[in-house]
């Protein structure tokens, strides 16, 4: 019986990102850029995605995001874990798992809300206090293929011992993705 749940468990993961599309985003700000890729970030159901944020003046993340996308009508609920490599400039390198979630809210056809907020305690980083991440603001879609959006980004490390914290991005940000 346990392995027959396990069967169907793993084909239903297999098949729900058969029909997922593809997307890759770019982020900028004033003093930062994100390069982002993903399957299945747009629609319904498992997903994942890879980025890396790079700071003129205070370091770097990279890693890969795992969750789940729950549709409700025009609302999109997406609960994820990060596990990420942190690079902070005023501090060690080291490993951590941020758990979060990103809402999106379609208006309509065009027009969209959303907004993101990612965590990770002292418990689940090496060489971090803790990690936080926030990001909100407005999307527009004008084809199906691409989508901008415009908003307010923060990223913080926050160092262990007397190490400066490091806030890699904290401010507006224009962005562009494309999905096929």
């Amino acid at each position: 019986m346990k392995k027959i749940l396990l069967a169907v468990g793993l084909a239903g993961l297999v098949t729900s990102g058969m029909a997922q599309a593809v997307e890759g985003s770019v982020d900028v700000g004033q003093h930062s850029t994100n390069l982002s890729v993903g399957v299945g970030s747009a629609s319904p159901g498992l997903f994942v995605k890879g980025n890396w944020l790079r700071s003129n003046n205070d370091g770097s993340v990279s890693g890969a995001t795992l969750g789940y996308n729950l549709s409700v009508g025009p609302l999109n609920i997406s609960p994820a874990a990060k596990a990420l490599f942190t690079h902070p400039e005023d501090g060690k390198d080291g490993f951590t798992v941020a758990v979060g979630t990103g809402v999106s809210y379609a208006v309509n056809s065009m027009w969209g809300l959303y907004g993101e907020y990612y965590y990770a305690p002292k418990s689940f980083s090496e060489h971090l206090e803790r990690y936080q991440e926030a990001a909100g603001g407005i999307s527009f879609t004008p084809i199906s293929l691409l989508t901008l959006r415009a908003g307010y980004q923060y990223v913080g490390l926050n160092n262990t011992g007397n190490n400066k914290d490091n806030v890699l991005v904290d401010g507006p940000y224009l962005s562009a993705s494309v999905s096929f």
